[in-house]
């Protein structure tokens, strides 16, 4: 993924730990973002050619744009011509939706960009293709897909909502594609919403972390109509290595949560475990090496165990989005009656984190409360 040739048909590795875009992150902007393959459909038979690539330059004003393809063509032919093939807005530039943004910029799409913090819009506009917006509804005026990555529901409902929303300016055609980790109840009200304009939604949050999204190899999973997701999907293949609709609207919000059931356990094991080992005077290193490839192996072990052993949280998911994304999994439960009993363990450690200070940790800095017993 290091040179951008991304083959479609290879094997996905497993991806980095899901990440929530809170739309005013800094990330490492020494990743080049590289030109993503260029998907091309085959009229007759549908079958995509992922090793396809892309060889007309990116629209950089020295010579006519192509025609903007409409929702149509890229619904029933998927065809990519070069030149700015959709006109696409993203709102929330964090560590997640900046380089979203430059890999549909880089596939040729025309890109309009809004970020709470205007000057992170205007520097994303010093490192690609594409204008920034001064709202929401700017931004998203005449576009054929707008793309949110924020941080919460209530911070969906201010870009999408009111005179200056996103979704007062779309006509009818338009697709709206929500990438935030939300709620699935949100989910079902903008779908209404946008219904009632005649505009598509998806809901399709996102896993895979910032170096997922900076290589474009991005997990999402989708909620919605059959017709806007397959609208959506070629737009979405900038970014996105997986790509699956699970059912209508809510769908892709309520498999992420089954994502972080399964992040937490993860985080949870490997905390647990890897104190233990510490406090019998295990050497930790030679543990690592014994237990990493076997049945009890996974993704936290193998990107986050040594960190962990060396107490190094710097970086990665913080302990607030995390804490963020249970809750919306407890609330789910809740209503579903459905018992999370270890979603409520891990919270509680998490909540643990929070009141000691490391909210902008790792959510893995939860193994510092085993080492307080």
């Amino acid at each position: 993924a290091g040179n951008g040739d991304h083959n479609r048909t290879a094997q996905v590795s497993t991806p980095e730990i899901p990440d929530v875009d809170a739309g005013n992150g800094d990330h490492n902007r020494t990743a080049q973002v590289s030109t993503p393959e260029i998907p091309q459909v085959d009229a007759g038979n549908g079958d995509h050619n992922r090793t396809a690539r892309e060889s007309t330059p990116i629209g950089d004003g020295r010579s006519p744009r192509a025609p903007v393809a409409t929702r149509a063509h890229l619904t029933a032919a998927g065809l990519w011509q070069g030149g700015p093939m959709a006109t696409c807005a993203f709102i929330g530039l964090g560590n997640m939706g900046y380089p979203m943004a430059g890999h549909l910029a880089a596939a040729g799409h025309d890109v309009r960009v809004f970020n709470r913090t205007a000057a992170k819009a205007e520097r994303w506009t010093t490192e690609y293709p594409g204008v920034a917006a001064s709202t929401p509804a700017e931004a998203s005026a005449g576009a054929d897909f707008v793309f949110t990555c924020v941080g919460n529901d209530d911070d969906v409902r201010s870009v999408v909502h009111g005179n200056e929303g996103a979704l007062s300016a779309l006509v009818a055609g338009a697709v709206l594609v929500d990438h935030t980790t939300a709620s699935n109840r949100l989910a079902v009200e903008l779908s209404e919403a946008a219904s009632a304009k005649g505009v598509g939604f998806v809901d399709a949050p996102i896993s895979g972390g910032q170096v997922g999204a900076e290589n474009g190899t991005l997990s999402i999973m989708c909620g919605g109509t059959e017709e806007d997701f397959e609208a959506a999907r070629p737009v979405m293949e900038a970014y996105g290595a997986s790509i699956v609709r699970i059912g209508p609207a809510g769908s892709g919000q309520l498999t992420k949560m089954v994502n972080q059931i399964l992040c937490a356990g993860a985080i949870q094991g490997a905390a647990e475990a890897l104190a233990f080992g510490q406090r019998a005077g295990l050497d930790m290193d030679k543990v690592l090496a014994a237990v990493t490839r076997g049945a009890a192996g996974s993704w936290y072990l193998s990107n986050r165990g040594q960190t962990m052993i060396e107490d190094r949280f710097d970086f990665g998911f913080a302990v607030d989005w995390m804490a963020k994304d249970l809750g919306l999994v407890r609330e789910e439960g809740d209503r579903l009656g459905s018992d999370v009993p270890l979603t409520e363990l891990t919270a509680d450690y998490l909540a643990r984190s929070q009141r000691a200070g490391d909210n902008r940790c790792d959510a893995t800095v939860i193994i510092r409360r085993y080492r307080e017993t």
